[in-house]
């Protein structure tokens, strides 16, 4: 039960995901939260490091998609300055939006990576569909009033896992024991 909840890699801020190290995993797409992972819930605009980050995986030739529960109309407003694809109603922890988006981008699960800033919704969904996850701090400490309910059950599903994978720690790149 709490390997659906495991990530593969935890990295202090997605910003810090170096997109060379995901090159040398054979990652072509990265399948990203939209709030309090890519941006502030409560900051549709992003930052100046989102968007020097957004260049790098570009350089890598490395496509970020945006993989959100919300709604349509929500996340388009959101990503629209960014000018990134996205996928709406991913109903996460189900697997459904991240397999749309690996049939659209035509990439198996090795080339794939789900980021996110949540257990109960991004990693299970990424577990679920057969992909990696890097789990990653939320931006801000505060959250939607839907979340709350969410990081409630994170943090005993976040004990229990700690305790079971000592080694699992944030970090500050995905090279790691873990990939040893």
């Amino acid at each position: 039960m709490l390997a659906q909840f495991t990530p593969t890699w935890m990295i202090d801020a997605t910003y810090d995901i170096n997109p060379e190290q995901l090159k040398r995993l054979g990652i072509k797409v990265v399948l990203t939260d939209l709030d309090n992972t890519l941006i502030a819930w409560n900051n549709p605009y992003g930052t100046e490091e989102l968007r020097d980050w957004m260049m790098s995986l570009e350089r890598e030739n490395i496509q970020l998609v945006v993989v959100s529960n919300n709604s349509h109309r929500r996340v388009k407003k959101a990503v629209a300055t960014l000018q990134l694809p996205f996928i709406s109603r991913a109903l996460k922890p189900f697997s459904g939006g991240i397999r749309r988006a690996m049939r659209q981008y035509h990439v198996g699960k090795n080339e794939v990576v789900m980021v996110g800033d949540q257990l109960l919704t991004d990693v299970a969904a990424a577990n679920f569909s057969g992909i990696s996850s890097i789990l990653v701090k939320p931006i801000i400490e505060s959250d939607a009033w839907n979340t709350k309910i969410n990081r409630f059950f994170e943090r005993f599903v976040m004990h229990a896992i700690r305790k079971r994978h000592p080694e699992l720690k944030f970090r500050k790149d995905l090279i790691n024991e873990r990939n040893k």
